[in-house]
């Protein structure tokens, strides 16, 4: 498995995606979930709010979060972690991937396996095994989100105060997006910021530019919040820039591509793997977000065909390389559906086994899949 861990090492902070919509929201993500939410909460690494657009979010603790990850990682699955890796090539015969060819710090490394999941957030496996990807005709800006420490939690403004304020005095600062958050962590003096928008170019010196170009921005709105915000953030200072953060870069071509129409009707299928109800967060303008939100009854469904590409056996796709067009990736890329596709992901290669994960029983994986397709709570 190739794995893209950006909610720790961009530091998200915040899981979307997991709940319905609407005043009385339940969880339509479980499993792995489940425990993620039991046991950071019994830390009180967590923190749930009620989101602006109908939507209810948890923010999570992202060391408390990694911590949990690599325990459940190399104590209880038993899986051997290989940190830092880099995919560069993929054997591949006929139909089915063979190995993967890392490069590590260390010296280079070969992984054979019957099957494989492209979780890497850029369809690495499926590039490198010349299978057929796609790309933004335009770009999909990322974030560089950063955590600030130091700051008065009890004079802190509104968000929406801090939006208002940073549509009318942006140019003064230097600031491209008009939009955004800055979530403070209760009792902490910590808050986290995602006011920025980024291009994630795939070249290498492109990218590196990029990031720094993020930090840069997140410089600007450090001082954008002193200046105008002097009773909460005169203090502040930044504790960590993450990671930079990416929305969407390159994908697989599946079996299906969802479509926004589909997500804006809540279409059913009868391959579906997960549901969702997270509104269309499209971030194709420098300035700022397009939102559609959505109904407290909405729920869309992805079905495992925008999982699977057409000419291989034993790959799978999840996260946010999953086939859709721009609008219904922006959807489903959240934090909710992502692990949910991890699971669909890890149950269709088990029921494959040597055999062609097109060819699985359906109804025998929609079963295992329960928690995240038919339970209300």
């Amino acid at each position: 498995m190739l794995i893209d861990s950006q909610a720790v090492h961009s530091v998200i902070g915040t899981f979307c995606g997991l709940y319905s919509n609407g005043p009385e929201p339940y969880q339509v993500t479980g499993g792995i979930a489940d425990e993620i939410l039991a046991d950071l909460g019994a830390e009180g690494a967590l923190n749930p709010i009620s989101g602006r657009r109908n939507t209810r979010i948890v923010q999570y603790d992202e060391v408390a979060l990694a911590r949990w990850v690599e325990r459940r990682v190399t104590s209880e699955a038993r899986i051997t972690p290989i940190l830092g890796a880099m995919a560069r090539a993929v054997e591949r015969d006929g139909r089915r991937l063979t190995a993967l060819h890392l490069a590590t710090r260390h010296g280079d490394l070969r992984v054979a396996a019957e099957g494989f999941v492209d979780a890497s957030g850029d369809a690495v496996a499926t590039w490198l095994a010349g299978l057929e990807c796609r790309e933004p005709v335009a770009p999909v800006h990322g974030t560089q989100v950063f955590v600030l420490e130091g700051i008065d939690e009890a004079r802190a403004p509104h968000r929406d105060e801090i939006e208002a304020r940073l549509k009318e005095t942006a140019s003064a600062h230097g600031l491209v997006r008009l939009d955004g958050f800055v979530f403070v962590v209760p009792g902490t003096g910590r808050a986290l910021v995602n006011m920025t928008h980024v291009k994630t170019p795939l070249d290498p010196v492109g990218a590196t530019a990029a990031a720094l170009a993020g930090r840069a921005q997140a410089d600007r709105v450090l001082d954008f919040l002193r200046q105008e915000f002097p009773a909460a953030f005169a203090a502040a200072r930044v504790r960590i820039y993450g990671q930079l953060g990416i929305r969407q870069t390159r994908w697989i071509v599946g079996g299906h591509q969802l479509g926004v129409e589909e997500v804006r009707a809540g279409a059913r299928f009868d391959d579906a793997v997960l549901r969702c109800s997270w509104p269309i967060e499209l971030h194709h303008d420098e300035t700022e977000a397009y939102w559609e939100v959505f109904g407290d009854d909405h729920l869309h469904q992805v079905p495992l065909r925008s999982l699977l590409p057409p000419e291989a056996d034993n790959l799978v796709a999840a996260g946010r390389v999953v086939d859709g067009d721009v609008a219904a990736l922006s959807s489903v890329r959240v934090m909710g559906p992502c692990i949910a596709m991890g699971a669909a992901a890890a149950h269709t290669l088990d029921l494959a086994g040597a055999g062609s994960v097109h060819q699985i029983d359906i109804a025998r994986l929609q079963d295992r899949l329960a928690d995240n397709l038919v339970r209300q709570g």
